[in-house]
């Protein structure tokens, strides 16, 4: 086997790794929709893995050798690069937004939240589990109907009662609760929710509770140390702690019809785990544990991954204000890198991948495709979400941005506007 076989099947092999929301689910199943990733066991296929958010059962088995045939089961790629891309990041991977029907609440307090960039003293693993388990919470949300409960964790915000947490945590339910490290418990109320963010804000009416302090995760470098605390595995395990270091910065993760940027760790996160602090030796919140990584082709440790708090603030200040989170210009595509192996092995150009357009965008009026492979942007070659990111940055809702895209051997040119994100994908 020469080294560019080797490194296609494991390319291959890459696109068959699953991971799963570190939420946990009890009581009754239901079958839900691949694209929703709630916290049962959905796929959502990204960046060379499948991506759950929520309640799985970790994956085993064993790898299959491939041999030089061309069976995929073996390892080898697909003939077809479409075929390819189909298994890589997976079908109908349209958008699909909460159904929460919590009673919701308005805030009326004067709460912000701040990201501390003091300078500051590191704490011993004992020291920092001590400052943060106060404002660790679990977090028991129940379906509609008694159709099933989900079980994950959350962070204090504010003394008088404000929680933070991952919105597929309570997606679907109609009822929360909320547990204290004491085990006091409170009925909680729905603040607001967002979907593309996966951050949600509950309240519940308590006093004199003990809040995180926030840090700033863009200061983060690879092999930073950090902790994680949360419930995997549900109510016996609460109050857990593992630790680990900062493994990877800003992995774009194609999720529910857009894509996350995530904080990487190797901290063991475990269903239960979502909407649970990533805390750094200082002790401060730099990320919500969300999603770790899983396969049913071999074992798979420590990939775990985190929404950072750079990102967190601006969306958790305005659900806090409006219930809702406005001001996101969105082209209306979930895009994902076509690797060098991938783009020479089926003779086609590097770029991003276009795995859905979204219904309603302008996007999709103007003729983008799903399959399509955006090359430039505005005229500047772009191969990362980073890349379109940087450019789209300096635009804003109405502005119209040109889409160079390969398509059956031709490069195509489409003029798109920007629209509000909540427009085309929901809070």
């Amino acid at each position: 086997m020469n080294e560019n076989d080797y490194n296609r099947r494991s390319d291959w092999y890459a696109a068959q790794q699953s991971a799963v929301y570190s939420g946990k689910k009890s009581g009754k199943h239901k079958t839900l929709k691949i694209v929703m990733i709630c916290v049962c066991a959905l796929l959502v296929l990204c960046a060379g893995a499948y991506l759950l958010f929520g309640s799985s059962s970790s994956g085993g088995g064993s790898q299959t050798s491939g041999s030089s045939g061309n069976d995929s089961a073996q390892g080898q790629l697909p003939d077809d690069w479409q075929d390819y891309f189909d298994e890589y990041y997976g079908k109908g991977t349209g958008y699909t937004s909460a159904e929460i029907d919590l009673t919701k609440t308005d805030y009326t307090g004067s709460f912000s939240m701040s990201l501390d960039t003091s300078a500051a003293q590191q704490l011993t693993l004992q020291q920092i589990y001590q400052k943060c388990i106060p404002s660790v919470v679990s977090i028991t949300a129940d379906e509609k109907n008694d159709e099933g409960t989900y079980l994950g964790t959350g962070i204090i915000m504010s003394s008088d009662g404000l929680i933070i947490t991952n919105t597929h945590i309570i997606d679907g339910c109609d009822t929360a609760k909320v547990a204290l490290y004491n085990g006091k418990e409170y009925n909680a109320k729905l603040i607001g929710a967002d979907t593309q963010s996966d951050i949600t804000i509950l309240k519940i009416e308590a006093t004199g509770l003990t809040p995180a302090q926030f840090g700033d995760s863009s200061q983060l470098k690879v092999g930073d140390s950090v902790v994680a605390i949360g419930n995997p595995l549900g109510e016996n395990l609460t109050g857990t702690m593992t630790n680990g270091i900062v493994s990877a910065i800003n992995r774009d993760i194609p999720y529910n019809g857009h894509t996350m940027t995530l904080i990487q760790t190797n901290a063991a996160i475990n269903e239960g785990n979502s909407g649970g602090p990533l805390i750094d030796m200082y002790g401060r919140v730099v990320g919500i544990t969300n999603m770790k990584m899983m396969s049913s082709y071999s074992s798979i440790e420590g990939i775990g991954f985190a929404i950072p708090t750079s990102g967190i603030k601006t969306v958790a200040d305005q659900l806090l204000t409006g219930g809702g989170v406005t001001g996101r210009p969105s082209i209306g595509i979930t895009v994902a890198a076509v690797s060098d192996i991938v783009s020479e092995h089926y003779k086609i150009p590097g770029g991003l991948y276009i795995s859905a357009v979204a219904k309603g965008s302008d996007a999709e009026k103007q003729g983008v495709k799903k399959g399509d492979i955006l090359t430039a942007v505005n005229g500047t070659a772009v191969t990362t979400t980073d890349d379109v990111n940087d450019i789209k940055s300096s635009l804003k809702v109405g502005d119209t941005i040109k889409l160079t895209i390969w398509r059956d051997d031709k490069t195509l040119d489409f003029n798109v506007k920007l629209v509000e994100s909540s427009d085309i994908y929901g809070g």
